[in-house]
Formats: structure tokens, sequence, C-alpha cells
């Protein structure tokens, strides 16, 4: 990165907004808050002080964060954009502009690089996607990578026919607007069909049209609305033939150098619906390096490197998946299904190629030791999350005698570690959508959270953190699982709201995972517990992946890589391939041109990681509504879980399913939004705030649309009452039940 300018700053005074500004003004990259506090000759508490000054720029909308702690101006240009050509000189050279530039804002320079032979070279009005490098003073160069999609919108939505033509109706929330079909569509479509259209421009004093691109299914067959989500999310469903045939050609794993562990009785615990088993464990009393009380812990991985090598069709189509999305009825896998539940999934009584994790921990959980090994595995049982936890209740063995109780033992000590260290304990309920064989939701069900899934869970922590540290240790390129510390607004925002309910925190009086256990554990029991597990969730920062080892803020770890799933997360296949050539365990191991590009690859697989989460909740939602047009006029209890001037979001106790009261529909007229307290007050005397328990009739449901209106019938806080929250109950008197059920941190 460039030096700061003399006389910025003193060398070894903290320096002043400007003087930030122009460094990185003039840096050829995004540098680190490390590398700011070096340039400018910062030690201890002065660089604690610069966090804080460099947030507060931030706050501001002067600087924004890449990738975790790296720095750039708020008006820099990404890291990739799409460019359009807006002049071609007597030369041959391009003069080009970002496509989303702001008009009255300064023009970048930039130097456009040769095209690779992939891609026909930009003309004039050309637009394409190019990777860009800064190099100070708002100068770029940008290597092109291909040209630009299509900018014209699409839409899913449901085609209904007419006397004037079709009609498409958008199957968003909130969207009442309909598009006439193109008379140039030449997909066959019937009425009630699911479709993909792309919005054309629209003409004057005329309907806008739409051509449809893809018909994805009648909107009555089953996983009709996984579908939708599907599509809306942008999510690649089908292989391509040669990605197809590439994973048919694999073949079942031979032994050659790989150790041997065929007699080590290792099993897979999974949920009882699980469609591939990529991890199993084993666990027996360390005498061999300890006296003490303490464990060694196997965890054997699916070797999918073995399967996915660099630059194949399998590899290039999994980087564009990033990752495996998972619906109530079907599954988008990052891998074709000859891989995904075939040679990489760990079926019992059948030869597995894996990865293993070695563990030797303490009493305490702590790790001592720990070793990576490319292995040959039989899995000796399929057991579920259940029957797991039935056996240890029951004080039996599904295995061989001792066999779960130095499984529970192990986990004993990494839950005690778990605890000293103060990992962010949330409690959130999970609930699965039940359906039919017809694809119909019969039932939203809560998701009982037991110890066998609490010592998966800690198993695979345990590993994912040993080989953080080993690539660490061995110098290698590391794709960090991080989680990075609440910003100083999102702790205020919390601080306020919590205010609400009487819980006083002192500004700054809360910097650690454990801070926040600490106010879970002073509400637990209360009727508005739930309300503020929600509110510590939201004042997170969203886990990504990095390069950056910024730290896991959550699990209050320094050294956390996701290694334990590389059938469906893309990361976890590059660290594999990272141990692979650190330690020297044959083919298949991380290629220097991927290891250059591990800031872009974590970009691009936090991306697709978000679109996943995006369509799994968007068709959850769906489905909860799906669920709630069965019980049209129906009565529910419910609690507010959010207020806006335009209505009350609130979830169902029992089902979880949420829906919206506009205010509108509130009693007793139109209501007065206070902005500072977050509540609602109606002309008739009621006041509604977040957390309170209300009685709800289900007035419209829509599960194609994913939209819910409820009417209140009931709840809130009579005008007359404090403005502090109190352990709050309903107006009937009757406190709401305790409901305390983990969500599983899948990916944490």
């Amino acid at each position: 990165m460039a030096k700061r300018k003399s006389g910025e700053a003193e060398a070894g005074s903290l320096p002043d907004a400007e003087a930030i500004l122009d460094l990185l003004r003039a840096a050829t990259d995004a540098p680190p808050t490390r590398e700011i506090a070096r340039a400018f000759a910062l030690k201890g508490g002065q660089r604690t002080e610069l966090r804080h000054r460099l947030r507060e720029l931030e706050d501001a909308g002067r600087i924004e964060r890449v990738q975790g702690r790296r720095w750039r101006l708020a008006d820099a240009l990404p890291p990739v954009a799409v460019l359009e050509v807006v002049a071609v000189d007597s030369d041959g050279e391009l003069r080009v502009k970002p496509v989303d530039h702001a008009a009255d804002a300064p023009l970048p320079e930039i130097e456009v690089l040769r095209a690779p032979r992939s891609m026909s070279a930009p003309g004039l009005g050309d637009r394409f996607l190019a990777r860009l490098s800064p190099r100070g003073d708002n100068h770029y160069t940008a290597q092109p990578l291909r040209a630009a999609e299509s900018e014209a919108e699409t839409i899913v939505g449901q085609y209904r026919t007419g006397n004037d033509g079709g009609r498409v109706v958008p199957l968003e929330r909130g969207r009442r607007d309909e598009f006439a079909v193109a008379p140039t569509n030449n997909v066959a479509v019937q009425d009630g069909d699911l479709v993909v259209v792309e919005i054309l421009p629209a003409r004057r004093q005329s309907m806008t049209q739409a051509r449809i691109v893809e018909n994805i299914g009648a909107g009555d067959a089953p996983g009709a609305i996984s579908r939708i989500a599907i599509h809306r999310a942008g999510i690649p469903v089908r292989f391509p033939d040669a990605v197809v045939a590439d994973a048919d050609a694999a073949l079942p794993p031979v032994l050659g150098e790989r150790v041997d562990l065929r007699d080590l009785p290792l099993v897979t615990i999974d949920g009882a619906d699980a469609r591939d088993f990529d991890d199993a464990v084993f666990a027996e009393p360390d005498t061999t390096r300890s006296t003490d009380g303490g464990w060694h812990i196997v965890v054997a991985i699916a070797d999918v490197a073995a399967y996915v090598t660099p630059d194949s069709p399998l590899d290039r189509e999994a980087y564009k998946r990033g990752n495996s999305a998972y619906f109530p009825d079907l599954v988008v896998p990052m891998l074709p299904e000859a891989l995904s539940n075939g040679l990489c999934s760990l079926r019992p009584d059948e030869d597995r190629a894996c990865m293993t994790a070695d563990l030797w921990i303490g009493p305490d959980g702590n790790l001592r030791s720990f070793q990576f090994r490319r292995a040959l595995m039989r899995s000796v049982a399929r057991l579920t999350y259940e029957e797991v936890q039935a056996a240890r209740d029951a004080n039996t063995d599904p295995v061989a005698p001792g066999h779960l109780a130095n499984l529970y033992g192990a986990y004993k000590s990494l839950s005690e570690a778990r605890r000293v260290r103060g990992a962010l304990d949330l409690e959130l309920p999970e609930r699965r959508v039940v359906l039919d064989d017809a694809g119909q939701v019969t039932d939203i069900v809560p998701v009982i959270r037991l110890d066998s899934h609490r010592l998966i869970e800690e198993f695979m922590i345990a590993a994912n953190v040993a080989a953080a540290r080993e690539l660490g240790k061995r110098g290698q390129p590391v794709m960090f699982r991080v989680h990075d510390e609440p910003s100083l607004e999102k702790l205020e925002d919390l601080r306020e709201a919590l205010a609400g309910f009487g819980i006083k925190i002192a500004r700054g009086g809360i910097s650690r995972p454990g801070d926040f256990n600490g106010i879970l554990a002073r509400v637990r029991g209360e009727a508005y517990e739930g309300s503020v597990n929600e509110l510590i969730l939201r004042a997170q920062m969203q886990a990504a992946y990095s390069p950056d080892n910024l730290g896991h803020f959550g699990l209050g770890l320094r050294d956390y890589a996701h290694f334990t799933s590389p059938i469906r997360r893309y990361a976890d296949l590059l660290v594999h391939r990272a141990l692979i050539r650190g330690l020297g365990l044959g083919e298949g191991g991380l290629e220097d041109h991927q290891a250059s590009r591990f800031e872009e690859l974590g970009s691009h697989i936090s991306k697709t990681e978000r679109q996943a989460v995006v369509a799994e909740r968007d068709a959850n939602d769906r489905y909860t509504a799906a669920y709630l047009a069965g019980h049209i006029g129906s009565n529910f209890t419910g609690t507010i879980r959010g207020v806006t001037r335009s209505g009350l979001f609130v979830a169902i106790d029992d089902k979880g399913a949420e829906g919206f009261v506009p205010a509108s529909r509130l009693p007793g007229g139109r209501p007065r939004f206070d902005a500072r307290t977050q509540t609602i007050e109606s002309p008739g005397g009621g006041t509604y705030r977040l957390g309170d328990a209300v009685e709800i009739r289900v007035a419209e449901a829509d599960g194609l649309r994913g939209s819910s209106i409820f009417d209140l019938m009931d709840g809130g806080s009579s005008s007359n009452e404090k403005k502090q929250h109190a352990p709050r109950k309903g107006r009937s008197g009757r406190k709401r039940p305790d409901k305390r059920h983990k969500k599983r941190q899948q990916r944490r």
C-alpha cells in the first residue's frame, strides 16, 4: 500500500480523519486496519483509538469495509463491476465508465487491459464484467472477464389466460401489477403455470409486456413453492452434461497410500431426513498421550478433493454454485448426485475415501494436538439424532458397549470449553415444515434441540479450529470462516431497544459474547425472552468467508475455518485442498492460481451462501403462508416481532408463521407511530410494542405469494401502562409459555 505523505500526521500520533482519507485515496489496494496503524506508526492503545476513528468514518459514510477489516473510500469502485464503453480513440483505446456511476460524480480513469481469448473485444456501447485494481487517485486498471449479461429485469410469476392474451401475475409480496405476455413469446404455457419472465421496456399508453423465458411447472404441483424461491434467488438447478459425465466417471476408492481406518467403528449421526452423510465420528479415552482424563476424537470427512480436481468441469460448477441449498421437499446440491449421494456420502458398510482430523483434547475440552490424514473408512452405522439420544437416555448402545458413552464423554469436555470461552448462546426456535406425499403443508412443528445435536456440532467446531491452526502452522492460504464483532452502531441500536424492556446497558457495556449471554440469562423465562434473543441476533455481524483472519466472535474463537462439509460448501473444499498441499498428501491439492485468488473466492462464496439463505427463508415463508391459507378465519396467539409505521409483524407462537397486521386494520382508527420507542398507539387506547403477546385472526394468506394478513383481536399494552417493559402478560392475564428451542447453527 502507498505510504502516507509527509506532514499528514506525525509518526506515532493518532491521525485525523483527513489524514486517513488521504492514505486510502493514495492506496493501491484496500488496506487492513493493521497496515493503516503501521503506516502511522501506532502502537498499543493507539490502535484501539484508530479502530474507533475508522468506525466513525464508516458511520459517516466516508469509508466502507471490504472483506471484514479492510478499508476503502466509500465512493471507490468495487473489485468487480460492469463497465460500458463510452468512446474509442484513434489508437483503439477504450474509454469506459461503470454502468451505475452517479451522473454528478467525477468519472474515474480506467485503463482497460486486453480481453481474454474467450471473449470478443468490446466496442462502443458494449458492456462487460471486469476485475478492477486501484492505482490511486481515482485511477484503476480493468481486466475484462466476460460480456455482461442482459440488464433486463426478470421476475417469477404465474401465467393466467385471458380474452386479450395471457397475463403474468408477479409472485412478489406487495406487488400488484400485472404484465401482458409479448406476442413473440414461444414458450409453451398453460393457465396457472409458474414462469420466469423478462420485463420488456415499457411503451406509452399500454400495459408493460413481459417475455416468458422459462416455464418452471404447474402452480399446484408438488415442489412449486420451492421452485419459486430457487428461481427468484437465481440458484442454478440443472447440471451441464459435461459435469454430470465427470461425476458419473468417478471410481470407487482404493486403499493405495491412504491410511486404513476400516476397522475403526466410525458412525454418522444426522437427521432422519438427511440426504447425504459427509461426516463420521469416533471417540475414546486418551490413554497414550495423557493420563488426566483427556480424549482422542476422530472426525472423518468425505474426501471430495479426490473427485473434484481444480479447473475440472465439476470444480467450475461447484465454484459457481458455492454451496448446496436445502428446502423442505428438495435439495439443490453443489455436486451431482453420483457424488453428493454416492461416492462422497459416508454410507454404512461401504468403503469411502475420507480426510480425517485426529484431535486430542484435555478434560477441559481444549485442543492439545491434532493430525490430518487421508484415509479409507467404512462406517459401521447410520444413526439419527433421535436414535442416539434415546439410546443415551436408556443407557444402551446401538454400536458397541461404551461407544456412545465415549462420544458423550468427549462432548462434555468440549461443552465445558465452550462455556468457559463464553460462546454466544442464543436460544431461537427452529421449526420444520411437514409435507404430505402430494407436497401439501400439513403442519409446522418445532425442532427439538437434543444433546446429540450439540455433540456433533462441538465435534465439528473442534475439527474446524484444528484445520485453521494446521494451515496457519504450514504457511498455507486459509479460507477462514469469520464473524466480526458487532459495530458500534448496531450495539447502540440494541442498547436503545433493550431499554424498552427495562434492560439498562451502559454505553460500551457490551464487548464480548459473554456480555450478551449475561443479558440472555437475565430475561430467561420472561414473556419477552424470544424478542430479546432476536434483537441480539440482529445486532450481530454477518458471518462470511475471507483469507483475513478476523476471528469468530459468536463462537469466541480466534482461528476458525470450515473443514467439515465439502459435499455442500466450496469453502470446505478449498480448506481440504490447502491441507493436501501443505501436508503433502498426494493429488488434488490447492494450485497456485487459486491460492492467489482467495479474496475473490471468499467474496463469491459468501455471496452464494447469502443467496441460498435468502432462498431457503423465502421458501419457508411461502410454505407457512400456504399452511395459514388452510386456516383463514382461525384465531391464534402470537408475539409482536416487528413494529413499523405501516403496521405490526406478528409471529404465531406454536407455529412460527409470521403475518402482517396493517396499521389500517388496527382497532380504534388511525394509529400513531413513535419511531424512538418503536411503538404504535391506537386511538382506542392500546399501545403495541415489540414482544407484546397478542391474539390474531388469519384474514388472508397466499402460499405462492408468501403473504399473510392478520387482524388483531386482543393484546398489546393498555395506554396507562408504564413506557418501560416489565415481564409482560397478555390481556387475558395468562403468562406466555416458556419456549426455548435453540436453533441449529448449520452455517457457523
